[in-house]
């Protein structure tokens, strides 16, 4: 083979690998078929989010498809819990309880905070339904999208459509309303944690 037809050979293959490898790969960047999840990995908080211990470092996992009613968190100005975030909260403990199989289903893409975007299977049944039908839970998906998970996310519409209305108000409303409640606290010094000459920060 001549010099001139060899290089017109390997150039392309040669571009096509340095294009590769310019190309940083996140273990979550595409995705997947479901995986599953020991279950004693699980760590809980509200009823739309869990940390899965892996042994090599923890996963902050946001539920797709659903808003869920909040639990107390001071550092996230919300001094109070919400009406029905506890038993949102405990409805994840308990699917978790009851079945033999955890399986979670990532999107693509991680939210701003930096945490995983996922479907949570219990015994092959989606949470996200689940916890909607519970009216424990509000669908967000028409709000956020399906996340390239149409089948899922599909599911979750279709639930909360037949579920009718839910007991609380909107978590996002209560967030909004909590952080005025927050900033009122702080510049008086009532906040938990919080004197008076650090309200303005």
């Amino acid at each position: 083979m001549s010099r001139p037809l060899a290089l017109a050979f390997l150039l392309p293959l040669l571009a096509l690998a340095a294009a590769r490898l310019a190309v940083p790969r996140d273990a979550h960047a595409e995705p997947r078929a479901p995986q599953t999840v020991p279950k004693g990995y699980l760590a809980f908080d509200d009823g739309d989010s869990v940390t899965i211990r892996w042994p090599e470092g923890p996963e902050v996992v946001r539920i797709l498809g659903i808003d869920a009613p909040e639990v107390q968190h001071l550092e996230h100005d919300l001094p109070f819990a919400q009406p029905f975030g506890g038993r949102a909260a405990g409805f994840l403990r308990g699917c978790v309880a009851v079945c033999d199989e955890v399986r979670i289903l990532r999107a693509k893409e991680k939210d701003p905070y930096g945490r995983t975007l996922a479907y949570l299977f219990f015994d092959g049944k989606n949470y996200s339904a689940l916890v909607v039908a519970a009216r424990l839970a509000v669908a967000n998906v028409d709000h956020y999208g399906d996340n390239g998970l149409p089948e899922p996310a599909a599911e979750v519409v279709a639930t909360a459509k037949a579920a009718g209305p839910v007991p609380f108000e909107e978590p996002y409303r209560y967030r909004a309303r909590m952080r005025k409640v927050s900033a009122w606290m702080k510049a008086r010094g009532s906040y938990p944690g919080v004197a008076p000459d650090e309200g303005g920060r």
